[in-house]
């Protein structure tokens, strides 16, 4: 019964060479710290890829701005060109921003090359134009790797859901942000102290504002928000809040109430529309993404069918996010030996952008105000008067002063932000110390 016996990791090498497979042509744009895990991969799984995908992925060049320049151990630098429209078959597109990855990516595309990307920033911004592209040439476009690195997450919304009606998509898409409000928590440090600490680690760049100001994370949202709705959205429509304003009061806070602050991505539908927003919130510390932390991410995806689903995993790093280009590459490659197309990003349903200010929402206010008889009274009119009502209110005194902490039930946004205004301009409110939206509890 010899047939039957599997065959040893050291013979893959012989096997492929006796199924006479294929070569497919792979070229690589870029070659940073996702690229040179790529062509890394690419190397060491060559004869184990070949038999899953049925052909021999050739990397035939890697295209760089600058050959010369000093390159991650084990790049063979003969590989190393600076004419990227010379390179065929499967096109990694690694390099990042706008330009020039997007006039690569076109050109590939226009040839009906399959192109695979790991380009947030590019698909939330010129997104309808690269999906066109793919469209009217014919041609694959792969961009697991965008959002939260190695989780198999875009895959599951475009194909696994595609019968399913998604009405939420929430969760933790940046792990830099995630490290340093879970810093925060753990430790009672403050945000430049928790980013500090982020960026010996590695896990912050030194010009950290992509990250720290949201930008990252509403790119990620567009993505997801466009692929749950089957409706474009760019960044630019994506209501967009940072964590450099959080404080360790704010955490603190958060804390007192059995809650954590998470900087979260929200992608929902809403009266006839949808709302994208990227903001901190406070979440209870029961919610399952109170126990996400580190630099980790974890989504949680609602729909009408399939219910509650959760995906968890290492949301960037070079290793992790070169898996989910590899997958990428191995996808596209079979559909190029078969002769077919993956399915496209639908956005047959156009449905409206709402403003943040018609999206329901909570919010936990901290206020400053004088320790004295009759406060309370007039900070609830004026949450009366824009018709918010109150969940809960806990003050604490302190001498003269008393901190008084406010969470709302559900109200539109500006009706909650007018309230916030009303309070700035009380005689007994001596500051508005915070405002933080409450996410995770009322259905």
């Amino acid at each position: 019964m010899t047939g039957n016996r599997q065959p040893s990791p050291g013979s893959l090498s012989t096997l492929t060479e006796e199924a006479g497979l294929p070569t497919l042509k792979v070229a690589l744009l870029g070659c940073g710290v996702v690229g040179s895990q790529v062509a890394r991969l690419l190397a060491e799984q060559a004869d184990d890829l070949a038999l899953r995908v049925g052909a021999r992925l050739e990397l035939a060049g890697i295209a760089v701005r600058r050959v010369g320049h000093r390159r991650a151990a084990g790049i063979d630098r003969a590989l190393l060109t600076a004419d990227a429209h010379s390179l065929v078959d499967i096109v990694v597109e690694v390099i990042g921003g706008i330009e020039p990855a997007r006039s690569l990516m076109l050109a590939a595309l226009k040839t009906g090359r399959p192109v695979v990307t790991a380009n947030k920033a590019l698909l939330a911004e010129n997104g309808a134009e690269i999906y066109g592209a793919a469209r009217e040439y014919g041609a694959d476009l792969y961009y697991e790797a965008s959002v939260a690195g190695a989780i198999p997450l875009l895959r599951p919304l475009r194909e696994s859901l595609a019968g399913d009606t998604v009405h939420r998509v929430l969760g933790i898409v940046n792990g830099t942000t995630n490290f340093i409000l879970d810093r925060m928590d753990s430790s009672g440090a403050d945000f430049a102290e928790s980013l500090e600490e982020a960026q010996a680690l590695g896990y912050a760049e030194a010009d950290p504002t992509a990250d720290v100001e949201g930008f990252d994370a509403a790119a990620k949202a567009a993505i997801l928000a466009s692929l749950a709705f089957h409706t474009p959205v760019t960044a630019a429509d994506v209501h967009r809040e940072g964590i450099t304003e959080v404080t360790a009061a704010d955490i603190g806070s958060a804390r007192a109430l059995g809650r954590v602050v998470k900087l979260l991505a929200i992608c929902e539908r809403c009266d006839g529309g949808i709302s994208v927003r990227v903001h901190p919130a406070m979440i209870p510390r029961s919610h399952p993404l109170a126990a996400v932390g580190e630099a980790y991410n974890a989504v949680f995806v609602e729909a009408s069918s399939a219910g509650r689903l959760m995906f968890y995993g290492a949301g960037a790093g070079g290793t992790p996010t070169a898996s989910a280009v590899l997958g990428d590459i191995v996808a596209v490659a079979r559909n190029r030996l078969a002769g077919t197309r993956g399915p496209d990003a639908s956005t047959y349903a156009g449905l409206p952008v709402m403003p943040m200010g018609e999206t329901v929402t909570r919010y936990h206010v901290s206020l400053d105000v004088d320790d004295r008889p009759g406060v309370l009274a007039p900070v609830a009119e004026a949450y009366a008067r824009h018709d918010v009502s109150i969940e809960a209110v806990r003050q604490m005194s302190r001498g003269e002063e008393a901190q008084l902490v406010i969470v709302t039930h559900t109200a539109r946004d500006a009706a909650l932000a007018a309230t916030v205004r009303d309070l700035e301009a009380l005689p007994v409110v001596r500051a508005v110390a915070s405002v933080m939206r409450v996410e995770g509890e009322e259905e």
